[in-house]
């Protein structure tokens, strides 16, 4: 039949509204992805922060004592 056609090669219509659809939906995959990063990112936040701030004061502390005794 006629109307029986791939995505590729359908009418011209078909073909702008399946690319739309497309963009749409990538957009939509990316804004999920963004989510899921900031839920974890928020939720993870205060011990990520406590260990950060741990590390520096080690990197900074311990040279500093060790050079300043010597």
């Amino acid at each position: 039949m006629v109307e029986e056609t791939t995505k590729a090669t359908g009418p011209i219509r078909m073909t702008a509204i399946n690319k739309m659809m497309d963009s749409i939906r990538y957009k939509a995959q990316i804004l999920a992805r963004t989510n899921k990063l900031d839920s974890g990112i928020m939720d993870s936040g205060i011990i990520g922060f406590a260990i950060g701030l741990a590390l520096v004061l080690i990197f900074i502390l311990v040279p500093a004592l060790l050079l300043g005794g010597i």
